[in-house]
C-alpha cells in the first residue's frame, strides 16, 4: 500500500490543520529563495520545492510548536528553515547518487547540471541559516547547525559502509540517524524549544522525531525492494543497481551460506552484476525472509515513536503525530 493509497492519511490531516501555518511557510520559501543576480537558484528550487513533497518534516516544526501552545512567529521561519536543510541534502544526494528521476520527475542535475545541484544546495544551506539566527535563539540555532552536520556525517558514512559487507545493522542504524532521523529530530525538537515547554517534553519531541525517522528510512528502504514504482517514483532495484548495502540485504547477508555471500560480494562490493541478479537477489531475500524482518523492525521504530508522545499534551494534533508513526509503516503492510 502506497502512503496516498491508505484509507486514512494523517499528513493531510495535518495539512489541513496547518493550512494557515503552510501558506506563510510556503510564501516564505518563495520569498527566500529568490535571487536577484542569478535566475537559476530560483528555478532549480523551484523545480524540487513545488515537485509535489508532502513537507512532512516543516509540518513536523508546526505540529510540535501548535501542540505545545506556541503562538508564533517563529515556528514558521523555522519550518522552512527545516525545508530548506531537506532541499538542499536532496539537490547534493541526487548528485552524489547520479539520480535522474525525483518523485518521479527528472532530478535537477538532469535537467541543469551536477554543478548548478551542488551550489543551488549550498545556498539553501545558507539561507537555512539566515533564517534561524531570525528567530534569535542560540539554542534553535545550535539544534538545527548539529543537524546539518550529522545529516552531512551520515552521508560521508554511507559512502564507506555501502558496499561493504562487513556493514551490520548498528553501522545501518548509523547513518540512517545520520542522514534521515536527524533531520526529523531536529524538526521536532525545535518546535518545543521554541514553545518554552518543560525539558521533558523537549526530550520527547525529540525523541519522536528520531524514531520517527528510523522507521521512515527503513520503509523507504524497504520500498525499494517491495514497492510499486508509479506511487515510489522509482525503480524496483535501484538501490541494488547502485549497490547500496541497505537493511534488507544486510540481513540476507548474515543469514547468507558460501555461496550466497559470494553472490552479495560480487555483486555490492566488486559491482559486477549480470541479467538476472536482481531476480535472484529477490530471491535469496524470500529464502531468509528479511523483508518481513525489515518491516517488523520499521514497526518498532513506530512504536517507539509512538510511545514518546506520552509526555505531550493530549490534542488532536498529538493524535494527528501517532496516527502518522503508524502510517509511515502501513506503505509496506
Amino acid at each position: 500500500m502506497s502512503l496516498d493509497q491508505a484509507a486514512t492519511k494523517p499528513h493531510e490531516r495535518l495539512s489541513a490543520d496547518l493550512v494557515d501555518e503552510m501558506t506563510a511557510v510556503n510564501a516564505l520559501i518563495r520569498d527566500r529563495m529568490a535571487s536577484e543576480h542569478a535566475p537559476r537558484i530560483p528555478e532549480v528550487t523551484a523545480h524540487l520545492v513545488e515537485a509535489g513533497g508532502k513537507r512532512l518534516r516543516p509540518m513536523l516544526t508546526l505540529a510540535a510548536a501548535k501542540m505545545c501552545g506556541y503562538g508564533g512567529p517563529y515556528h514558521v521561519h523555522l519550518a522552512a528553515t527545516v525545508e530548506f536543510i531537506h532541499t538542499a541534502t536532496l539537490l547534493h544526494d541526487d548528485v552524489v547518487d547520479e539520480s535522474d528521476k525525483r518523485r518521479g520527475r527528472p532530478t535537477a542535475n538532469l535537467l541543469w547540471d551536477n554543478t548548478s545541484s551542488v551550489l543551488v544546495g549550498d545556498y539553501l544551506f545558507a539561507r537555512s541559516f539566515q533564517l534561524m539566527v531570525e528567530t534569535g535563539s542560540l539554542r534553535v540555532l545550535d539544534i538545527l547547525a548539529n543537524a546539518a552536520a550529522t545529516i552531512a556525517e551520515g552521508e560521508v558514512l554511507q559512502l564507506t559502509a555501502a558496499r561493504d559487507l562487513a556493514t551490520d545493522e548498528g553501522v545501518y542504524l548509523k547513518v540512517v540517524r545520520g542522514k534521515t532521523a536527524a533531520l526529523f529530530s531536529a524538526a521536532t525538537q525545535v518546535g518545543g524549544v521554541i514553545a518554552e515547554v518543560a525539558e521533558d517534553q523537549v526530550q520527547a519531541l525529540y525523541d519522536y522525531g528520531d524514531a520517527l525517522g528510523v522507521s521512515f528510512q527503513i520503509v523507504d528502504d524497504l520500498l525499494d525492494y517491495a514497492g510499486d514504482p508509479s506511487a515510489t517514483g522509482k525503480n524496483l532495484g535501484d538501490d541494488f543497481r547502485e549497490r547500496k548495502l541497505t537493511l534488507p540485504v544486510i540481513k540476507a547477508v548474515a543469514l547468507a551460506d558460501a555461496e550466497e555471500r559470494a553472490f552479495w560480494a560480487r555483486t555490492i562490493e566488486k559491482g559486477d552484476q549480470r541479467d538476472g541478479d536482481l531476480e535472484h537477489a529477490m530471491a535469496l531475500m524470500a529464502k531468509h525472509d528479511t523483508l518481513e524482518a525489515t518491516r517488523q523492525d520499521a514497526l518498532a521504530w513506530a512504536g517507539k515513536a509512538k510511545a514518546a508522545m506520552a509526555k505531550l499534551p493530549e490534542t488532536e494534533l498529538r493524535m494527528m503525530l501517532l496516527d502518522l508513526a503508524d502510517y509511515v509503516v502501513a506503505r509496506v503492510s
